[in-house]
């Protein structure tokens, strides 16, 4: 399992979300496209926005919190014809339980439980070098992406 964060979300050449996931050493990326919906979800928690009233991610980690459930880690799991499948791995009364998600919905918990997200060895196998991918000025542009500590920041398309 290789350990990944949550960079940053960016569009791409359509305007459509884009959840870039980045190794520790920040030598590869995997995007993964979203809806608008997902991604604000994910917005909202990289914000550490606390809204009035719960989103349906907010409201998962609430009932985990009263039913004494841990968020251990999400594991980015399988890439199958381009759609790439997720594990939620929860702990709960010494017992580990794990339940298939969307990425999107993974990540955005596990944003907001605090919980490591990690991908497979397969799917890490379709992650990109960034030096390999970008010309000199797209790569100019994401090493100011990456070195940029507001993740409010719209970014431009990385096409």
């Amino acid at each position: 399992m290789i350990p990944v964060k949550v960079k940053e979300i960016a569009y791409d050449i359509l305007m459509n979300p884009v959840i870039l996931l980045i190794d520790e050493k920040e030598m590869k990326a995997l995007p993964i496209w979203v809806g608008p919906f997902e991604a604000h979800a994910i917005g909202i928690a990289l914000q550490g926005l606390d809204l009035e009233r719960p989103l349906t991610h907010d409201l998962l980690k609430n009932i985990c919190n009263l039913l004494e459930a841990k968020l251990s880690m999400v594991l980015i799991s399988d890439v199958r014809d381009g759609t790439y499948f997720a594990e939620l791995h929860l702990w709960h009364q010494d017992k580990e339980l794990v339940v298939d998600s969307r990425p999107s919905d993974a990540i955005a918990l596990a944003l907001r439980a605090a919980a490591p997200i990690y991908l497979s060895d397969k799917v890490a196998e379709g992650s990109l070098a960034i030096k390999d991918l970008l010309n000199e000025e797209q790569h100019q542009e994401l090493k100011e992406l990456l070195e940029s500590s507001r993740p409010s920041d719209v970014k431009k398309s990385l096409h």
